[in-house]
């Protein structure tokens, strides 16, 4: 859409007013508050002309403008300007990106809640797991004679703990075998090729004694494996709606919690969006039950792959340009820290860093 300069300028006035005070935006406060050049008459003119074109509405309770969806999304192709963040900024962020996690479900966590934070906006960070991701090390790590922590962890980065009760008494030494025995077996595999390799009568018919643990570990073992199959999804801020003025109309807040308890479908329409950084705005999205909103995703990668999404979802009336520069940053910086070196990282020290205990599972095992 072609525009003049001066029909742009006042635009980009109308939707950054709108943005900032949730209010209608009159010609009056558009020549009191900027500096337009022109005078209010010209700008009553322009508003009315930018309205024939779709990009602005008239409020129902003020004489005042509001921008369209139309409206926004000109903005974010052709006037938008990213917001650099400052150093300081920068430095916030990694600090509590970083601080005290090791793990990539841990970190990723951590990411939504800092851009939550940040935005103010309900945040969401998917980590969807290739069929393809490999397992790059399991750890049985016993913590007294029934109990054991065990451990998987895929040359992505995503760890799973899970601390099971034995039904027998186990010792160190036997342990320390069976983690080596499963983890020469599995170390390479793809978890889908994982699922489909039994190595219970392997170990059964070399020492009986191994056998019988590892009947007892398997199954949590293999329900583990599809758990770091599915997709995984974190929210955060989702009070931060009660803030926000749009959703002071009761319906139009249970109608964003309700987006938000269809999980399953929100989900899928994240996963499905394409790669990069990727603004939709009200109807542009797929989904119906998306019609109402904006959403800002962007893609993290390890070694290359792409591994998820993070971004928000709010109101069309969204500081676009500060939500993309946030969401950019943090998914670069989640891309950088999980470029995997398996060689220079010995088992001992996985250990170490990922046993975390999470729940006992006496019934499975």
């Amino acid at each position: 859409m072609e525009l003049s300069e001066r029909k742009l300028k006042i635009l980009q006035a109308i939707i950054g007013d709108f943005v900032s005070t949730a209010e209608p935006v009159g010609s009056r406060t558009l020549s009191k508050r900027y500096d337009l050049g022109v005078s209010p008459a010209t700008i009553r003119n322009e508003m009315a002309d930018l309205e024939d074109m779709g990009l602005l509405i008239h409020a129902h309770t003020s004489s005042g403008r509001m921008p369209t969806h139309k409206a926004y999304r000109l903005y974010v192709d052709e006037i938008m300007r990213k917001k650099d963040l400052t150093q300081s900024q920068k430095k916030v962020i990694t600090n509590k990106l970083y601080k005290n996690f090791k793990e990539l479900d841990k970190t990723i966590e951590q990411a939504a809640k800092i851009l939550s934070e940040i935005t103010n906006l309900t945040s969401f960070a998917v980590t969807p797991t290739s069929k393809n991701d490999k397992l790059q090390y399991i750890n049985i790590v016993p913590i007294d004679e029934s109990t054991v922590i065990l451990m998987i962890v895929a040359d992505s980065g995503k760890v799973s703990n899970t601390t099971l009760k034995l039904k027998c008494d186990v010792d160190d030494e036997t342990l320390r075998i069976l983690s080596q025995s499963m983890s020469y077996n599995y170390k390479g595999k793809t978890l889908t090729e994982a699922l489909q390799l039994d190595i219970v009568k392997t170990l059964q018919t070399d020492i009986e004694a191994l056998g019988k643990i590892c009947s007892d570990i398997m199954p949590s073992f293999i329900h583990t494996l599809e758990d770091m199959l599915s997709v995984n999804m974190y929210m955060n801020g989702i009070t931060n709606i009660f803030q926000i003025p749009e959703y002071r109309d009761i319906t139009k807040a249970q109608n964003f919690m309700e987006v938000l308890h269809r999980k399953d479908e929100f989900v899928n329409s994240i996963v499905d969006r394409g790669d990069g950084i990727i603004i939709t705005i009200g109807s542009e999205n797929d989904d119906a039950m998306l019609k109402d909103y904006s959403l800002v995703t962007a893609t993290y990668h390890i070694n290359g792959e792409l591994v998820g999404k993070l971004g928000v979802i709010g109101p069309t009336r969204m500081n676009y340009g500060e939500v993309t520069a946030v969401v950019e940053y943090l998914t670069e910086n989640l891309s950088n820290s999980f470029k995997v070196d398996g060689d220079n990282q010995h088992e001992d020290e996985l250990s170490e860093k990922h046993i975390k205990t999470e729940k006992i599972k006496g019934d499975e095992a």
